[in-house]
């Protein structure tokens, strides 16, 4: 069953990353997440770094064309820069938060119930924003079980 919990405003500290930084165009974004866990798990187990939540796209600016994001893992320190993985950090402060249940291709429509919430509490929308994957998708699991946490900073 598709849908979204209730928004909620929450605050939160700023967390450390390891990520891999690109700007993709809508039809590469599958394969650009799948190339980037792929680097992301090598150069963390090398390092011997804890991974500290589900994985995560960090997104900035609007969607145009392109996507300007950042997809990573929360870390317990920072990553020693390397093929391709970099260290980078989600926002803190106040975060309007709600849950999106289903599949990837209703996230558009859950951005913008948010967005929609945001503005009936009078509350600007920051430039960036990132989705938590708290479900990891694979290729035999029923879309309609997937949880994506949906994030959006306000800007103060």
């Amino acid at each position: 069953m598709a849908g979204t919990s209730e928004p909620e405003l929450v605050n939160l500290d700023p967390v450390a990353t390891a990520v891999v930084c690109g700007v993709v165009s809508m039809a590469g974004l599958r394969d650009f997440f799948d190339a980037s866990f792929s680097t992301l798990a090598r150069t963390i187990g090398v390092q011997g770094i804890t991974v500290l939540s589900p994985a995560f796209g960090l997104y900035h600016g609007s969607p145009g064309e392109t996507l300007d994001l950042e997809v990573g893992f929360a870390t317990d320190r920072a990553v020693q820069p390397g093929d391709g993985v970099v260290v980078g950090s989600l926002p803190g402060g106040r975060i309007a938060r709600l849950t999106h249940f289903g599949s990837f291709d209703g996230l558009g429509s859950s951005w913008e119930r948010l967005a929609s919430w945001m503005r009936a509490q009078g509350l600007p929308a920051g430039e960036d924003r990132w989705e938590i994957y708290v479900t990891q998708p694979s290729p035999d699991m029923d879309p309609r079980d997937l949880r994506t946490e949906l994030n959006w900073p306000v800007a103060d």
